[in-house]
């Protein structure tokens, strides 16, 4: 009996596919004995059995449980660097004295008061507790003072109102501290104690509902006793802490001591002393060091005296009297043992240099000037390529041959009809627009409109000659939002001029434009990368696999920094913090820096591109005049006259090299000496190669129009410029696109073609572009601004007269 065999209309089934979750045999079963191919690599792919991936998934936890234990425990311990906490007030009816009495508890610890000018610092040490905070503190109208200290500070306590929560002025600081990066932060609230019973409940549930829209998920605590004093610092010695990107991949110190000592032959140049906890990563001699709003500067040698504030001081007992204790007086162990406790010098071949540009070769790519063989082999090429091969009857001149036109030269019927009517047009055209221009003269006349009450004392503050030029730029502003790039073509200055450095682009996103032509000379002094990322990505690796020599984290050093300016250590005397990045490698070289930034939504007056502006990138802070362009994905950029409200745009500055990360901050100096802030946004890469095109639109009017011709005026004012701009393609404001045919008489007038006729009340548009570059006004020194006050900025706010 023959066995049954199934045809080919056999109902076949799909296979289940297990996808991802299938197991080693059915893969290998598909497989069907196929071997994959061989990989090159350095590390050999094992495929894990499931037990290992589970037990290799708990060490990895297991290790990032630890390194975040680890890194909790070694802040503020006797082994690391003191907790730093900034106290920022925020409403200007909170005693930040009183707060700072109630932290400095001596029953918790013991406490080391440092006054200074302007602010209070001390050292808390408790042993119980086994941690060390060193408190700071900074008002919100010291606005370089509380950014700057923000950069280094581990905690940010913030005092609250119990009332409103935050002043106006308060609220312009923690805005700014939002765009540079906020670490770890607590609230805490004052003066809830002095409410009657009764509103302390109400108060705190509408204080919460003020405080959620900045910080949502953040807990109140409370600070007007001791017992909450002490819930605080027990708070902040357990919180959670947050990293700041910029400064987790380089060292930095904040000095609690300073020392200068003058040079031999200069007084006003010397060594700076500077005495602090090492932070972020170790420390290297060799390496640069950024001293903030001062500039770089190189190192010579790092010292380690006794840290001056251990957490468990050596005690001594008295040889006469056992009872008797005494601690040791590390401030007076420190001088002796200065000198003898030399951490690392710096090494000549290995430091790092100074040089921040380029030293421009004047003879690198000279051309010698061109001989009389080579100009007069020139002038006979352009003659024979200017002649012009015509078919003329026998017998006829070369001056009758220039009136005969070719065959392609031959105009239509529209272009007779009008070269019969042309002259009584011009002629009745040229009057009707004279008389127009009579007319809007007359129509725009000035109206004398009865004289207002004037204040003698308001305008005595008022400065006229800022007010016309803050009115100028809100004009210019307004006109670029409804007529973009357009500009008017001169009549004093032939067309051909005014635009020889301008071209026409058949299209700006795909035409092609060389980043390498026509630099300008201020490229010869930057530096570039041939690989940015890569470059980037080296560096950062290196940071991470390889630990650096030199002072470790946690370590109290003493660094000896050369050819620094009195000046530094005279704004420390005087109060301000004197804080200290090492930088990385490029770090100090010039190059165009991108910045991607948002106009900040309080700032309502206009910012014109290449406007000094101060900038806060990372951590540094100098003055630059940016560019602005739109943030696209193509190779070119077009150039924004202004910064706008609506869109990100792009500030393109020469500045020293920064890697990404980094916050960005744009200030604007008043002429009252505040600082506003225009613009925030983060670093996007370091690139001189980035195209920032401008475009110029010159427009016209359609004279007389045809089936898909148009005589156009007011673009030009002489032939020799329609000629000249013959090439370049038009367009209108409706979408017609064309060319230039001919010039038609000596007053610009022009005959256009068109892909479809023209509305009569369409306009006929020239894009012509060229690449701009930034101005080089890199200033590394910002002077300190005038502190915010309220009645400073209720003074920007426009006034509303309601009589």
């Amino acid at each position: 009996m023959a066995a049954h065999r199934s045809g080919p209309l056999k109902q076949h089934n799909k296979a289940h596919k297990g996808g991802r979750h299938r197991g080693r045999g059915s893969a290998q079963r598909d497989g069907k004995g196929r071997v994959g191919l061989k990989v090159l690599c350095k590390k050999v792919r094992r495929e894990l059995s499931r037990v290992d991936q589970r037990h290799r998934a708990s060490q990895l936890r297991k290790q990032k449980k630890e390194a975040v234990l680890a890194e909790k425990r070694q802040l503020g311990s006797k082994d690391g660097a003191p907790h730093q906490v900034l106290v920022v007030p925020l409403h200007n009816r909170i005693s930040l004295l009183e707060a700072l009495h109630l932290l400095q508890d001596r029953n918790v610890g013991t406490v080391h008061v440092q006054e200074w000018e302007r602010t209070h610092r001390f050292m808390l040490l408790c042993p119980q507790l086994k941690h060390r905070w060193f408190f700071t503190s900074a008002k919100p109208g010291d606005l370089h003072t509380v950014l700057d200290m923000a950069k280094v500070a581990d905690t940010i306590l913030f005092l609250l109102d119990p009332l409103e929560g935050w002043d106006s002025t308060g609220d312009y600081c923690l805005s700014c501290l939002f765009a540079q990066g906020l670490p770890t932060h607590t609230l805490a609230v004052q003066g809830v104690s002095c409410l009657p019973p009764k509103k302390q409940v109400d108060s705190r549930k509408k204080l919460s509902k003020v405080v959620e829209k900045r910080f949502p998920d953040d807990k109140l605590f409370l600070l007007d006793t001791q017992q909450e004093a002490q819930l605080l610092l027990r708070q902040l010695a357990n919180q959670k802490q947050r990293h700041l990107a910029f400064r987790d991949r380089r060292a930095y110190l904040f000095a609690h001591a300073a020392d200068f000592v003058p040079g031999e032959q200069n007084k006003l140049v010397g060594t700076l002393k500077i005495s602090g906890y090492v932070r972020g990563q170790n420390l290297n001699v060799n390496s640069l060091l950024h001293i903030v709003g001062h500039g770089d500067f190189q190192m010579k040698q790092i010292d380690a005296p006794m840290d001056p504030f251990p957490l468990n001081p050596r005690v001594i007992k008295s040889l006469k009297d056992p009872g008797m204790v005494m601690e040791v007086c590390t401030t007076d162990a420190v001088a002796d043992m200065e000198d003898l406790k030399v951490l690392m010098k710096a090494d000549p071949s290995r430091q790092e240099s100074l040089q921040t540009e380029v030293i421009p070769d004047p003879m690198d790519g000279e051309q010698t000037w061109p001989t009389e063989e080579e100009l007069s082999e020139a002038k006979d090429l352009l003659k024979e390529s200017s002649k012009v091969v015509k078919k003329v009857p026998k017998g006829t001149s070369s001056y009758q041959a220039e009136w005969i036109l070719d065959e392609g030269g031959e105009s239509d019927g529209e272009g007779e009809d009008y070269d019969d009517i042309k002259h009584e047009d011009f002629m009745e055209e040229d009057s009707q627009y004279e008389s127009s221009e009579e007319e809007e003269v007359e129509e725009c006349e000035t109206m004398t409109i009865g004289e207002s009450v004037h204040d003698d004392l308001y305008d005595e503050k008022m400065d006229e000659e800022a007010e016309e030029k803050m009115l100028e730029k809100y004009k210019q502003e307004r006109m670029e939002e409804m007529f973009p790039d357009e500009i008017d073509t001169p009549r004093d200055v032939p067309a051909r001029i005014r635009f020889q450095k301008y071209r026409g682009l058949k299209s700006f996103r795909t035409s092609p434009w060389d980043p390498k032509e026509n630099l300008p000379r201020d490229y010869a002094r930057i530096f570039q990368f041939q690989n940015f990322a890569n470059t980037r990505k080296c560096i950062f690796k290196e940071i991470e696999e390889k630990e650096a020599e030199g002072a470790e984290v946690g370590w109290y050093v003493t660094l000896h920094v050369s050819e620094v300016p009195v000046s530094v250590v005279e704004d420390f005397r005087r109060g301000a913090p004197l804080i200290a990045f090492s930088l990385l490698l490029h770090e100090q070289k010039m190059s165009v820096l991108n910045m991607v930034v948002s106009r900040n939504p309080g700032n309502t007056e206009p910012v014109k591109a290449k406007e000094e502006l101060i900038f806060h990138c990372g951590f540094r802070r100098f003055r630059a005049s940016p560019l602005f362009s739109q943030h696209t994905a193509a190779d070119k950029h077009k150039f924004q006259r202004f910064l706008t409200a609506d869109a990100a745009l792009v500030a393109t500055v020469y500045a020293p090299i920064t890697f990404p990360p980094a916050s960005v901050l744009l200030f604007k100096q008043k002429s009252n000496g505040m600082h506003s802030l225009v613009a925030t946004g983060h670093l996007l890469s370091v690139d001189p190669d980035r195209m920032v095109i401008k475009r110029v639109v010159l427009s016209g009017h359609p004279f007389k129009i045809f089936t898909k011709m148009a005589v156009v005026r007011y673009m030009f004012f002489n032939r020799e410029d329609v000629l000249w701009f013959k090439p370049v393609e038009l367009r209108t404001k409706w979408g017609r696109r064309g060319h230039i045919k001919e010039p038609l008489g000596t007053h610009g007038h022009m005959k256009c073609t068109f892909d479809g006729k023209l509305k009569s009340q369409d306009t006929v548009l020239m894009n012509l572009y060229k690449r701009v570059f930034p101005k080089w006004t890199y200033d590394p020194y910002v002077s300190e601004p005038v502190p915010w006050v309220k009645s400073k900025i209720s003074s920007t706010v426009p006034e509303v007269d309601m009589e």
